[in-house]
């Protein structure tokens, strides 16, 4: 397991279930979230081991992804870009996706969080992944994001999984001269704000799943899709 790990979107669901299994084994465990002061359960987590330390991160303000940078001390094995919002889940004819200027805006607040979240979070922290000897960046995405659905519904979220994709593959290009291995991964459907209560995981069921599945990134998983279950997934 890597030693030291960064987490964003730490403060509910599947991040915070992330921060609490891995800081079972990791030497330190960064947990990143909009708003520290209201998450009561990261900040319990927090104080019941000496090995997490939260973080102020909001993965689409360039401040504050500067300022926790230089927060996190020495460098980090593991960034789990795990971030992201889902808003709107209707096609061309619900009311929630009628043409308005609240509309767009939403559509625009998904795509920057999820698609340039990720991307901007890695240029963030890149200069602690290049002080590891065996960095590696998981991106949360979703089978969603695959382009080999056949949906007709949630444009906003299943355009930007797509795109986070391709952010991963294009960093995977980039990086992969450094020896920093990139893949995006699907957590499964799982019961929380976003899932919903009928999904099929528990937070700790895909938690402990993707822990298994960040054990085994390495160069040759470089640029993959991945499920939660370890099988491999169409871009």
């Amino acid at each position: 397991m890597p030693k030291r790990i960064l987490i964003t979107g730490a403060n509910r669901g599947v991040g915070l279930a992330l921060v609490q299994l891995l800081s079972d084994t990791a030497e330190h465990v960064y947990a990143g979230c909009r708003q520290p002061e209201f998450a009561e359960a990261l900040q319990q987590v927090a104080r019941s081991t000496d090995n997490v330390s939260v973080l102020g991160l909001d993965v689409t303000d360039a401040e504050s992804l500067k300022q926790a940078s230089n927060d996190v001390v020495g460098g980090v094995d593991l960034l789990v870009c795990n971030a992201g919002v889902l808003n709107g889940y209707s096609g061309l004819r619900g009311s929630e996706n009628a043409l308005t200027p609240e509309a767009m805006d939403t559509f625009v607040d998904v795509l920057k969080t999820n698609i340039a979240g990720p991307l901007f979070t890695v240029q963030a922290f890149l200069p602690h992944l290049r002080l590891s000897d065996s960095a590696g960046i998981a991106i949360i995405s979703s089978h969603m994001g695959s382009q080999q659905h056949d949906a007709a519904n949630a444009y906003a979220y299943r355009s930007s999984k797509a795109g986070v994709n391709n952010i991963m593959v294009t960093l995977s290009h980039e990086l992969a001269e450094e020896r920093i291995a990139v893949a995006a991964y699907h957590p499964g459907w799982v019961r929380t704000d976003m899932g919903g209560a009928n999904a099929h995981l528990s937070v700790e069921q895909s938690a402990a799943a993707l822990a298994q599945r960040f054990e085994e990134l390495d160069m040759a998983l470089n640029g993959q899709f991945i499920n939660y279950d370890g099988s491999a997934l169409p871009l």
